[in-house]
């Protein structure tokens, strides 16, 4: 932001649950600073019983620009909101949405392209390659539609939950019918490159989300999950002497089209 807050400053959001990991509010607040522009993102610690009457009450409150939407509200948030762009509808999820002057919302999905993006900025090319993409959530499902458009050779699905992941391969099917499967064992076999596309390490004690005994050390092993750093699946790849990709690529590579599509600058 440009200084101290004032009457005049309009305020974005970040949802999720849990939120103490949030890197972008520091980094959006950071950026706001340099351009000078009068404006400032809180985290908003909203559980998913709250979802619907948090969003209620965002349409209300006038120098609201919009909010980044962040696990596990991608997919459900859509159900409360007027309008979703192209991507967010064919994707079904939503991780940026904002507030029109007449307080009605609309949605947008950035997660795939960003992800995309921070692996090639980092060297790392997709066309081509196998893929084994671990989850079947909102993040998971942008990040495989932009996958699939990059041009991998086959991508690989695997979610605790085998039923999203089927129905996620069977919408990915009407857009790209020949190289996309479900495996039930998150085995990354022989894949090039495997993506922690879940929850799995932003809470203590989690699981990892794939058999660390299976990953090699020809492979890449690539991150949503931005806190801790490393994350169980990377420092376990890291372990298995695998080159990785953290997280926050993916969202560095967004934060400008947030703020464009929220429309602060």
């Amino acid at each position: 932001m440009s200084g101290a807050i004032s009457g005049r400053t309009r305020w974005l959001g970040i949802i999720g649950d849990p939120i103490a990991h949030a890197s972008a509010p520091g980094l959006i607040n950071e950026k706001l600073r340099i351009r000078a522009i009068d404006a400032v993102m809180v985290p908003l610690h909203v559980a998913a019983p709250e979802l619907e009457a948090t969003i209620a009450g965002l349409r209300c409150i006038h120098n609201f620009a919009g909010a980044i939407v962040t696990m596990p509200h991608k997919i459900p948030v859509i159900a409360h909101l007027d309008r979703l762009t192209p991507a967010a509808q064919r994707v079904g999820a939503c991780n940026m949405l904002r507030r029109n002057a007449d307080g009605s919302l609309d949605g947008t999905i950035l997660d795939g392209d960003g992800f995309v993006a921070g692996l090639l900025a980092a060297g790392h090319t997709v066309a081509g390659k196998r893929v084994l993409l671990l989850g079947a959530g909102g993040a998971a499902t942008a990040i495989a539609f932009a996958l699939c458009a990059a041009g991998v050779e086959r991508l690989t699905i695997h979610n605790r939950t085998a039923a999203a992941a089927v129905a996620l391969h069977e919408r990915l099917a009407c857009h790209y019918p020949h190289n996309t499967r479900v495996i039930e064992r998150a085995d990354a076999g022989d894949h090039q490159i495997v993506i922690n596309a879940t929850s799995l390490g932003m809470r203590d004690g989690d699981d990892l989300p794939v058999d660390p005994n299976t990953l090699q050390a020809s492979m890449l092993a690539a991150e949503v999950v931005i806190k801790p750093d490393p994350t169980p699946f990377l420092a376990a790849a890291l372990a298995r002497g695998c080159s990785v990709q953290h997280g926050r690529p993916m969202l560095e590579a967004q934060l400008d089209l947030m703020l464009q599509f929220a429309g602060v600058w």
